[in-house]
C-alpha cells in the first residue's frame, strides 16, 4: 500500500511522490518585499495587461503553470489532474485562468489554505497511482480581494493594525510520482533523479471555530486552526517540534502568530525557535505599510515556491512542516454575522 495511515488525519507514503518544480508569479509590491528577486515572474502593472482586477489573476495563474510545467520540461498533456482554487466565487479566476490548458481538474476552495489543500490531494493522487503528474495551483489578488471581501479600492476605507495585506500572486507546482513505471518516458526518469523535494505525508485540517467574527483580524481567526493541525501532526506522526527544521505557516501574520505561540505552549509543545510565517515573511514590515502581514491563497504558494522549496532542495532544510492556514468566511456569512471558522493543512516536505 503506498498510503499508510497515521493516526486520526494523517497519511504517509511509502513511495513518497516528488515536488519536481515550481513557480511563483506576483505583483508589485511583493516584487518590492524581501523576496523580490526570488519570484520567477513579477509585474509592474498589476492588471498584467488585463482590464479587470479578475482577468489578472486568471492571468497570474496560467503563467505560473505555464512556468512550472516549462521548468521540468513536461507538457500540458501529460499532466493527469490539475487541482486549483482562488479567493474569488465560485473559483472564477482559477476556470478562466486555466481553461486553455486543458488538463481535467478539480476547484478546491480552502480560502488562504487552498495550496495546501491542492498539494495534499495532488500527491495522494500521485502515491495511489492514478497519475505520473499532477499539478496543483493557487492565486490570490490584492484588488479582486479587497473588491469581493471588503470594499472597492476606491472607497478608501481606514484598515485597523489587525488587517492583512491581500497578495497579489500565484504559486504552481508540479507533483510527479516516485520511480519510473514501464512505459514511462526517459525524460520523466530524468525529472525524478534531479528532484531533492519530496512530500512524504499530509495531516488533512479540521474546521476550527473560536467563534471569533473580526473577519479584519484573520490571524486571530486561523491561529486555533494551526495550532490543531500542528498539534495533530504531532500526535499522528509521534514526532514534536524538534523533528522539524522548520514549522510554516501561511498567513497569521503578527497578531497570529504570537496567538499561535501560546495556544501550541498549553498543548506541551513550543515552536517558537522553529516557526516561520509566510505572511511575516514576504512583506518588510519596517518600510512596507501591511499592517499585520501578508495573506491571501497566493501567499503561502508565492513563498512555498520562491524562498522555502530551494532551501529544502539545497538540503538546508531537511523536514520541513508546511502549513497554510484559511479564515472560511465569504459575503454572505459576513454580513448575516457568523463567526469567522479557520482550517488549516499539513504538508511533510523532506529533502531526500
Amino acid at each position: 500500500m503506498d498510503q499508510i495511515i497515521k493516526g486520526s488525519q494523517s497519511l504517509t507514503f511509502a513511495n513518497a511522490p516528488y515536488l519536481i518544480s515550481a513557480a511563483s508569479v506576483t505583483g508589485s509590491k511583493e516584487a518590492e518585499g524581501p523576496l523580490g528577486k526570488l519570484f520567477d515572474m513579477t509585474s509592474e502593472d498589476d492588471l498584467f495587461g488585463a482590464q479587470t482586477w479578475e482577468e489578472a489573476e486568471s492571468t497570474m495563474q496560467k503563467e505560473a503553470c505555464v512556468l512550472a510545467l516549462g521548468k521540468a520540461h513536461v507538457a500540458a498533456e501529460e499532466v493527469r489532474y490539475l487541482f486549483g482554487g482562488d479567493l474569488l466565487r465560485q473559483g472564477i479566476a482559477t476556470s478562466m485562468g486555466v481553461e486553455g490548458l486543458q488538463i481535467p481538474i478539480f476547484g478546491l476552495y480552502g480560502a488562504c489554505s487552498t495550496s495546501g489543500e491542492a498539494l495534499a490531494l495532488a500527491a495522494m493522487s500521485a502515491a495511489a497511482g492514478y497519475g505520473e503528474y499532477m499539478l496543483a495551483v493557487t492565486s490570490s489578488h490584492f484588488g479582486s480581494a479587497e473588491k469581493e471581501f471588503r470594499f472597492p479600492l476606491g472607497y478608501a476605507s481606514q484598515r485597523p493594525l489587525s488587517a492583512h495585506w491581500t497578495v497579489t500572486g500565484s504559486g504552481a507546482f508540479l507533483v510527479r510520482s516516485a520511480g519510473t513505471k514501464a512505459g514511462s518516458s526517459a525524460r520523466s526518469a530524468q525529472n525524478t533523479a534531479e528532484s531533492h523535494v519530496r512530500i512524504a505525508g499530509v495531516t488533512v485540517g479540521k474546521i476550527v471555530d473560536y467563534g471569533l467574527k473580526d473577519s479584519q483580524n484573520m490571524g486571530a481567526c486561523m491561529a486555533p486552526a494551526a495550532m490543531d493541525t500542528i498539534v495533530q501532526n504531532f500526535e499522528d506522526m509521534d514526532r514534536t517540534e524538534r523533528d522539524y527544521d522548520r514549522i510554516i505557516t501561511g498567513d497569521l501574520g503578527y497578531v497570529g502568530q504570537s496567538i499561535l505561540f501560546d495556544l501550541v505552549r498549553g498543548k506541551g509543545y513550543d515552536i517558537r525557535e522553529r516557526h516561520l510565517d509566510c505572511g511575516m515573511t514576504i512583506f518588510d514590515q519596517q518600510t512596507q505599510d501591511t499592517h499585520a502581514g501578508g495573506s491571501g491563497c497566493g501567499c503561502a504558494a508565492v513563498t512555498l515556491a520562491s524562498f522555502v522549496l530551494p532551501k529544502i532542495e539545497k538540503g538546508e532544510w531537511k523536514r520541513v512542516l508546511f502549513v497554510p492556514t484559511g479564515a472560511l468566511m465569504s459575503t454572505v456569512s459576513f454580513n448575516e454575522g457568523a463567526s469567522v471558522p479557520g482550517i488549516a493543512h499539513g504538508i511533510v516536505l523532506e529533502h531526500c
